[in-house]
């Protein structure tokens, strides 16, 4: 999927999902956009109200507290200040895979889904970037147009550092390499911020194993691949392993305090949207 393809599903995704809502889950709590500081600054929320000061500009008095006696107040907001998410998307070969010519790779469903979520982020007023792009996370509508390149570009073969300031972590792959191979790549992650979220895309071939007879089974991008006279006579073992591997993840991604989405790119994109997004505001409770 070309860039400009890339863009305008993520654009149509965003506007099916309804806005985030960043304090879905976190009640009275600081949330993921505007985390409050208790203390009077820049911010949407209702802070308190003091008297009036003879170096506060006359547009900052609030004539309606003010009217109700002889004198003049102020309305503060409480100081908030903007988060930053870090996406990551794997390029390997096999992720970038459809087992259907008319079916989306898995890179793309997962490009598209970030890509949705990180201009409903932006809009808000958070800062989004790619993990390991090299440019600095931003806000606005040029970071959409930066996040969207960044998600199509090449990464290198090592896992990506982890920045130097905090950041919300979005890690896409379908994590088919062995647990502890992810649980090595992820634990640098992991130190830095206890708010991640790992998700997993899968193909429907992948999840079903529907081959029968001798087929031969390769990795996209790789040399190694394995010839299987029946093949229906491992589906079972396949299907356990299958189970197994991203119950493991599960339990990866718990230990780290952090999140799991699974997706099948059988299955619409809304989902994954609205999965993405649930998760996200879930983190404001945990502030």
């Amino acid at each position: 999927m070309d860039l400009a393809a890339l863009r305008a599903e993520a654009e149509l995704l965003a506007r099916s999902l309804p806005g985030l809502n960043l304090k879905a889950r976190a009640a009275d709590a600081a949330h993921l956009g505007a985390a409050g500081r208790k203390r009077a600054g820049t911010g949407e929320q209702f802070w308190q109200y003091r008297h009036y000061a003879d170096e506060d500009a006359a547009q900052r008095v609030d004539w309606r507290k003010s009217a109700r006696g002889d004198e003049l107040f102020v309305r503060e907001t409480e100081l908030e200040t903007a988060r930053t998410v870090l996406f990551w998307c794997d390029q390997s070969g096999s992720f970038n895979w459809t087992g259907q010519a008319s079916r989306i790779t898995k890179a793309d469903a997962a490009r598209i889904a970030m890509l949705a979520a990180g201009l409903l982020l932006s809009k808000a007023g958070e800062r989004i970037g790619v993990l390991g792009s090299g440019r600095p996370a931003s806000f606005g509508r040029a970071a959409g147009e930066r996040l969207a390149e960044d998600l199509k570009q090449s990464s290198s073969a090592n896992f990506p550092a982890p920045p130097r300031s905090q950041a919300i972590f979005v890690i896409a792959s379908d994590f088919y390499d062995p647990i502890e191979s992810w649980r090595d790549r992820l634990a640098n992650l992991a130190a830095r911020s206890k708010e991640g979220i790992l998700i997993a895309v899968s193909d429907p071939l992948e999840e079903d194993f529907p081959w029968r007879g001798r087929t031969r089974f390769s990795r996209p991008g790789a040399q190694l691949f394995r010839i299987f006279g029946r093949a229906e006579t491992v589906r079972d073992e396949y299907l356990t392993r299958f189970d197994q591997h991203f119950a493991a993840l599960e339990q990866l991604a718990a230990s780290f305090g952090w999140q799991l989405v699974r997706h099948s790119t059988g299955n619409h994109l809304l989902k994954l949207g609205a999965d993405l997004k649930a998760a996200l505001e879930t983190f404001g409770a945990r502030l």
